[in-house]
């Protein structure tokens, strides 16, 4: 009998065959290892989730800081065991909620952070020593991270025990998101600036979290996420090491966040080949010694870009196959989108039944009680396989052509995700890709769905408070603070101490931005 199918790919093109055996394992068998051990195909602990589970974060953040911190009170209430901040475009780009260019976005998509008056609202009644929060935050995520130490101080923390991750990605939003301020190369001297101050101040603190989800998010293949991904860390890295740091030093405290997409199997084995060949860049490429320097820790989100408007229900199953893929592929922290995300922010309800979805695998499924249960089998392994293959041919190229920050510059990875996004949509537009509810199996549907809905007297409120804040502020004191940041900002001094000296005489998210917009100038898409 002859397979009608016989042409099947993964997403990102890698070939499927009707079954697999030993012979399409390399000889001598898959490069595996043991789970916590070089090249940390089967895991980066030994004992993996058998020794703790993996943090599960609900990405929580609208409105006010005060609206914001009585849903992170509700989802720590829930059993959630990390908080995950979602900012507000303004906040992400460097703009007061007064300003101009806030107009129409204030706590639209997260919530709005203008000062430490701001920051001190989101945190009331949650001890910065005793959770880990990891903050979606980029060009401005110098200014969130001292917002941070400002309110651990005020709480009387040790910072050697505070403990999270800002994104602080930068490179990606070249390439996937724009929510970029100034150029790549004085932004990725604010991020090694970073990498040295939390190295001596923060040991415990993730410094970025090299980000794939939104490259595919944007329209990428699990092998270019992976690919691209990589690339952009071998520049971090290369950038801290070309300014003196001491790659075991601070390797340690990288982080990545991946996205968790629906082709299960792909998904899985995405997971395992980014560990393993990261494993390898960091030891033969950066000549790390440092175990820790070589584990690929991260988080993975599942994909928003899956979530469907038509029959939305639906989308619970979806988010259950991609948690689990990333929980099988060894996770350290994950976040399950809520049902009703393609229509509106997710209500109380959503973000319980999405929680809920992780507590359901963690406690009930029996997944966690073995280390890699997916490691031997023949297709896995030949897919970690290929994906590791294709993936080093696209850092090859990516090599030749001069680095991640070269490919950003003439465009490269944008044409390549671009492409992908484009023939992804033709083949759900061709019925050759089948989607649930959208061109497969649709129905009618009156139902009206409840969504949330944010107070249009957002921007109000906080302009209020903004000119409250400057009429009761030292402004001299505020004016000092801001010279002292210019003037390091045009030598070669650390940055993170005078940006930390702003934010505690409370001078604003765009004030400090537009002090080093002078200095820095700002990015613009040829």
């Amino acid at each position: 009998m002859t397979d009608k199918n016989s042409n099947r790919r993964t997403d990102s093109g890698i070939p499927i065959k009707i079954s697999y055996d030993q012979k399409d394992l390399p000889a001598g068998g898959p490069e595996l290892g043991a789970p916590g051990k070089f090249p940390y195909t089967r895991g980066v602990y030994p004992t993996m989730y058998r020794g703790r589970l993996w943090t599960m974060r609900q990405y929580g953040g609208y409105a006010s800081a005060r609206e914001t911190n009585q849903r992170f009170h509700y989802l720590l209430d829930q059993g959630q065991t990390g908080l995950s901040v979602a900012f507000d475009l303004p906040t992400q780009m460097g703009y007061d909620s007064d300003h101009s260019m806030a107009e129409g976005e204030v706590g639209k998509v997260g919530v709005a952070i203008d000062s430490l008056r701001d920051m001190e609202l989101l945190f009331d009644g949650i001890s910065l020593e005793k959770i880990t929060t990891s903050m979606t935050i980029n060009a401005t995520a110098s200014i969130l991270l001292a917002l941070y130490v400002a309110i651990a101080k005020k709480q009387g923390a040790d910072l050697r025990n505070l403990g999270g991750t800002i994104q602080n990605d930068i490179l990606k939003e070249y390439v996937a998101r724009a929510t970029y301020i100034y150029p790549p190369r004085p932004s990725m001297r604010i991020i090694t600036d970073i990498f040295a101050w939390c190295t001596d101040n923060l040991p415990k603190w993730n410094t970025i979290s090299i980000s794939g989800y939104h490259i595919r998010e944007a329209g990428s293949t699990a092998v270019q996420e992976v690919a691209f991904t990589l690339a952009n860390a071998i520049a971090y890295v290369q950038a801290a090491v070309d300014k003196g740091l001491d790659v075991d030093r601070f390797a340690g405290r990288l982080s990545f966040f991946f996205n968790g997409h629906n082709n299960f199997f792909e998904e899985v084995a995405k997971f395992r080949a980014a560990r393993r060949m990261w494993a390898k860049i960091m030891k033969n490429r950066f000549g790390a010694s440092d175990p820790k320097s070589m584990m690929l820790r991260f988080h993975c989100q599942t994909a928003g870009a899956t979530l469907t408007a038509q029959q939305v229900d639906n989308n619970v199953s979806r988010v259950t196959l991609q948690a689990l893929a990333a929980v099988l592929g060894g996770a350290q922290s994950i976040h399950t989108n809520s049902r009703d995300e393609a229509l509106a922010l997710p209500t109380e309800e959503s973000v319980r039944i999405a929680l809920r979805t992780q507590q359901i695998i963690a406690y009930e499924s029996g997944v966690t009680d073995t280390v890699d249960p997916l490691a031997g089998s023949y297709f896995v392994e030949n897919l970690t396989d290929e994906i590791e293959k294709c993936a080093s041919e696209y850092l090859q190229k990516i090599d030749d052509i001069g680095g991640a920050i070269a490919c950003i510059e003439n465009g490269f990875f944008q044409r390549e995700i671009a492409d992908s996004a484009y023939q992804y949509q033709l083949d759900i537009e061709s019925g050759k890709k089948k989607i649930v509810g959208v061109n497969a199996f649709q129905i009618e549907e009156n139902e009206k769905i409840e969504t949330l809905h944010i107070d249009e007297q957002a921007r109000q409120q906080q302009s209020a408070a903004l000119q409250q804040l400057r009429a009761e502020r030292d402004n001299t004191m505020v004016q000092r603070a801001l010279q002292a940041l210019r003037e390091a900002a045009s030598g070669d001094s650390n940055l993170m101490p005078h940006i930390i000296d702003c934010v505690e005489k409370y001078a604003t998210l765009g004030e400090i931005s537009d002090t080093l917009r002078t200095v820095f100038g700002e990015h613009s898409e040829q």
